[in-house]
């Protein structure tokens, strides 16, 4: 084998690819990154749960494929002068390296020691913009549960219909749930449920442009296309929360706040609040304003924050962290807070028709003083 590739496409291709190369594995070659050389370069990094292949242009001389060590062949790659690099592999998987002046020889491995990667190529793509759907996981993966002993909801769910594709995450004490309407029909309708380790290789690769990114569903897999980068992962099986029958519909109570304000008010109350000296925030919602205070061994906090309506003087109690990270991905300017009494969660809503979501936030018990 014998190409010619720029350092610095070289460079891109290896940072996205080296990604999902296993640390350790039982089967060495997964620590490697798996080379194919033929009309072009593609880069593979693959964990067994997880695979991103990556495309580059280079000048092919002698087609072939092999293993080439991830760390070894990134850090020698990175630290070449700028310009173009030549590698040759030779039958006994000997590997020369040279850039300018500098050379390099390393081993590689046979690249039939390599597992074969899912196939995933026989379904037919769902086509989405890269920027909506970086929208969908970002609005989403933060609300994904760290509890093992319920691995479905480890993951991202994704429904698809005609109209829509919807992205929920739960974790037991708050939802996030984010909805896409293209302009054009996607003609397919599924359900399946997307780890949070891949989607969030997927969001990392992904760009805000309104290039067009596709997934493809297979059995047990799911194949993202990104550009000159797929991702491959394994799916989660399970049973899913039944996500519609949890949210609060047509609460009594229901305000408007701007969303900067309310988000800047949320975060200075936090400040008081950490990991060590957890406290809730107790949250008075009274007419057209919102009191929140808070109480720890290091201190105590309040703020007011203007809002559209009457609270009727509800007090109710939130984990600030949980309030902070939904108002942190609000794509609109203001948000509609949905209400009911002290013992229901929150549901923050759009005012806007224009926009998709929801983020329902269970209360936290707090003292009567």
């Amino acid at each position: 084998m014998r190409f010619t590739c720029e350092k610095s496409t070289l460079v891109t291709g290896l940072n996205i690819a080296s990604r999902t190369v296993a640390s350790k594995s039982s089967l060495p070659t997964l620590e490697g990154i798996l080379c194919r050389a033929g009309h072009g370069l593609s880069l593979t990094g693959y964990n067994m749960e997880t695979a991103i292949t990556y495309q580059l242009d280079a000048d092919v001389a002698d087609p072939g494929d092999c293993v080439l060590p991830a760390k070894l062949f990134g850090d020698i790659i990175r630290r070449l002068p700028e310009g173009p690099v030549t590698v040759v592999v030779d039958d006994n998987f000997k590997v020369s390296i040279r850039a300018g002046f500098a050379s390099f020889t390393i081993s590689a491995e046979d690249a039939m020691d390599y597992p074969e990667l899912p196939d995933v190529n026989t379904g037919r793509p769902v086509y989405i913009p890269q920027n909506k759907l970086k929208e969908l996981i970002c609005g989403t993966i933060f609300s994904v549960s760290e509890n093992q002993g319920r691995p479905i909801h480890t993951g991202v769910k994704f429904e698809v219909t005609d109209e829509s594709i919807t992205a929920v995450a739960v974790d037991g004490f708050r939802l996030a749930r984010r909805t896409y309407h293209p302009e054009e029909g996607t003609g397919r309708q599924m359900n399946f449920v997307v780890p949070a380790p891949g989607l969030k290789e997927v969001e990392k690769i992904i760009s805000d442009t309104d290039d067009n990114a596709s997934f493809t569903l297979g059995t047990r897999h799911i194949l993202f296309q990104m550009g000159k980068a797929t991702l491959v992962c394994r799916l989660l099986d399970g049973e899913f929360l039944n996500w519609r029958q949890v949210v609060p519909t047509n609460c009594p109570i229901k305000l408007i706040a701007n969303v900067a304000d309310l988000s800047a008010s949320v975060e200075r109350v936090g400040l008081i609040v950490s990991e060590k000296y957890k406290s809730p925030v107790r949250c008075i919602f009274s007419n057209q304003e919102l009191l929140m205070r808070t109480n720890t061994t290091i201190g105590a906090a309040e703020d007011r924050c203007p809002l559209a309506g009457d609270g009727g003087e509800l007090e109710i109690g939130f984990n600030v962290r949980f309030l902070a990270d939904a108002l942190r991905v609000i794509p609109s300017d203001e948000v509609t807070l949905e209400l009911t009494n002290g013992l229901s969660a929150i549901v923050l809503t759009p005012v806007d028709d224009k926009f998709d979501f929801s983020y329902m936030i269970l209360p936290v018990r707090i003292k009567s003083n």
